[in-house]
């Protein structure tokens, strides 16, 4: 997966990604932070790559998005412990 920061400010970001998967999950979780008023991706025509757009009060953006990263992972080691139990 290739991703590319298009825009880096205190309370805002842009990140654009080379799938539509990830930027998905990772809108999902940003909302679920009481900090992150904003977090939408866009996708402005078929040939281009979907940006997510981030936006925060109270926490930088770059520390909600790497909480959020950080939670996908946790639940994913989850799952691959789960599944690995499966006889």
């Amino acid at each position: 997966m290739e991703m590319n920061i298009l825009k880096k400010e205190k309370n805002e970001m842009e990140i654009e990604f080379d799938n539509l998967t990830f930027p998905e999950i990772l809108r999902s979780y940003l909302n679920k932070d009481l900090a992150v008023i904003f977090a939408a991706w866009k996708k402005e025509h078929s040939t281009k790559n979907p940006v997510l757009l981030v936006k925060t009060k109270g926490k930088e953006a770059k520390v909600a998005v790497e909480g959020a990263v950080k939670s996908i992972v946790k639940e994913l080691e989850k799952v691959e412990e789960d599944f690995k139990k499966i006889k």
